[in-house]
């Protein structure tokens, strides 16, 4: 069934096996398969090597979930037509169901992954994220990953992964806060991605972080502002209830973006981009980063702005801005 992705028709027979029974040890996967240990042992190796199985200990084998794995070995494989691309998310699915029933089996509390530490969790989110295949949700704030290699995420990285997701259809919907914008450059950032097809929203606040990808699992840091801890979520009663939670907060925010405008865009492009960031909530400090001037500096360009806008006020300086057309 799953031999388009690589996977030979004994490989998939312990895969399966091993989704229903997840903590069984070797001997116990091997009668289960009618085959040797040596042979299943083998067979293992070649699924570890494709990223659907994890050693965990000597004789220990734990599977990773078949809808974050198999659609990565989807995505690097062109299929010969619709009706075959939907007989393999077809088959996906059905092991999907195979490895929750598997888990609910042994520990129901399994539908909720818990992740203690950085490596982890770094591993955990980078297995999600390259899965993503329709769907990205995100509640946009502090923490942010760092990758394995300890580099922060930067704007080029978000950039690029940004375009990889639009390239394949992606619907992505982020909802930002002022506080998402302390890195230098990211609001300018953001509005790019947002012209390419991003849905961008902003809100004065938001209480955490949050992401939901395909409408299958949700991810969330659990303590503050670090991301050496995380929870995720698959498919619940609880997941149900952190989508419409998303849902609600994407109503509440204001687009970024406004419909486009015909004809020329009225004012300075950095007087636009301030008047931009007054409308979503930044500060001072906080715009002058994103200009990579000081403080001081972005005062003074504040100040212009809103003296050209004729506004006293940061909220009336939004309000003209969006009535002339600048936003």
């Amino acid at each position: 069934m799953l031999q388009v992705l690589g996977i030979a028709d004994f490989d998939e027979r312990v895969y399966r096996a091993l989704l229903a029974r997840p903590e069984g040890p070797l001997r116990e996967l091997a009668a289960g398969v009618g085959a040797s240990s040596g042979r299943t042992r083998s067979a293992l190796g070649r699924l570890i090597g494709l990223g659907l199985v994890r050693r965990v200990a000597p004789g220990a084998y734990l599977p990773i979930g078949p809808e974050s794995a198999l659609t990565v070995l989807l995505n690097q494989r062109r299929m010969e037509s619709e009706a075959a691309l939907a007989r393999v998310r077809d088959s996906i699915e059905e092991l999907a169901r195979e490895y929750r029933a598997g888990r609910m089996r042994g520990d129901p509390g399994s539908l909720i992954e818990v992740l203690v530490g950085r490596e982890a969790v770094n591993r955990r989110v980078d297995e999600l994220t390259h899965s993503v295949v329709s769907h990205l949700w995100v509640l946009d704030r502090p923490p942010y990953l760092e990758w394995a290699d300890g580099a922060p995420e930067t704007n080029e990285s978000e950039t690029a992964f940004t375009h990889s997701l639009l390239a394949k259809g992606a619907d992505i919907r982020t909802v930002y806060c002022p506080q998402s914008m302390d890195r230098p450059g990211r609001f300018e950032t953001v509005l790019r991605l947002a012209a390419l097809g991003e849905q961008a929203r902003m809100l004065p606040q938001l209480p955490f972080k949050l992401r939901v990808m395909d409408r299958r699992v949700a991810l969330m840091p659990l303590i503050g502002e670090v991301y050496d801890n995380l929870v995720v979520v698959h498919p619940s009663g609880l997941l149900d209830g952190l989508i419409e939670l998303f849902e609600a907060y994407w109503e509440r925010a204001q687009p970024l973006l406004p419909e486009a405008v015909p004809g020329p865009v009225p004012g300075d492009k950095e007087d636009r981009l301030v008047a931009r960031m007054l409308m979503a909530g930044l500060k001072d400090q906080a715009i002058g980063r994103q200009l990579g001037v000081s403080s001081r500096t972005a005062t003074r360009r504040i100040a212009a702005v809103m003296e050209r806008l004729g506004a006293d006020t940061r909220f009336q300086a939004g309000a003209e801005a969006v009535r002339r057309g600048w936003i």
